[in-house]
């Protein structure tokens, strides 16, 4: 009876194993893959940032002279149509300019440094080069950067997001067929992040004869990556 009792003992121990085995067998075999898309569109606006940077013997003279040139693009940026919510102030500054080290002399100020740093999008591509002329005859004397984009890049955004996933799918079933077997339906999808425009050169970008500042705007690239599980079939 003992023996019995034993036995019946080290079925139930082994069942959880048998039965995990049998789910392993039965598990669906899945293929992982990733798309990538990518669109390219002319840009319809620009972003700029400028300033302008004065120095002088005084603190005050030195933001003074800031101020008033400022003051002077700003107007001219509103003389050329720029919306104000499309200009922001970056940063404004102010310190002490140092006299060169000299061994046999201690360092003193001889001067302040002023500068005003404005952000401005510029919705009329068309105007750009007369626009940077005008600001710098204004007294604008400090560029840190030119970035062209999109107004509103969604729609492009989802033009590379189905890109993205029908290179996937075209990825999964090559791969499926390499492997002898059979696509099945998709078990999940996610995206993997979506890129913001990119400058891109383009040859025939602005060519304008005019005395302006010459842009060349070329094309923006925007791009998405998706993860697809598909399940797989015998």
């Amino acid at each position: 009876m003992t023996f019995t009792w034993m036995r019946r003992f080290a079925v139930v121990l082994a069942m959880p194993l048998f039965l995990g085995q049998v789910v392993q067998a039965h598990d669906t075999p899945t293929l992982t893959v990733s798309g990538q898309g990518r669109v390219d569109a002319a840009p319809d606006m620009a972003t700029i940032t400028l300033g302008v940077t004065e120095t002088a013997p005084e603190a005050t003279a030195a933001m003074d002279q800031v101020s008033t040139k400022l003051a002077a693009v700003l107007a001219r940026l509103d003389a050329l149509g720029v919306a104000e919510r499309d200009v922001q102030t970056r940063n404004i500054s102010l310190g002490p300019v140092w006299s060169s080290h000299n061994s046999s002399q201690a360092r003193r100020i001889t001067g302040f440094q002023a500068s005003n740093t404005l952000i401005v999008r510029i919705r009329d591509l068309g105007g750009l080069g007369a626009m940077m002329d005008a600001v710098l005859q204004d007294g604008a004397n400090d560029f840190r950067g030119l970035s062209f984009g999109m107004a509103d890049p969604g729609p492009h955004v989802d033009a590379a997001r189905s890109d993205a996933v029908a290179d996937a799918m075209r990825k999964a079933q090559l791969m499926a067929a390499a492997a002898g077997l059979r696509l099945g339906p998709v078990l999940s999808i996610s995206e993997g992040g979506s890129g913001q425009p990119r400058p891109m050169m383009m040859e025939m970008a602005a060519a304008r004869a005019s005395d302006a500042m010459p842009v060349a705007p070329g094309e923006v690239s925007l791009s998405a990556t998706v993860s697809m599980v598909f399940a797989l079939k015998d």
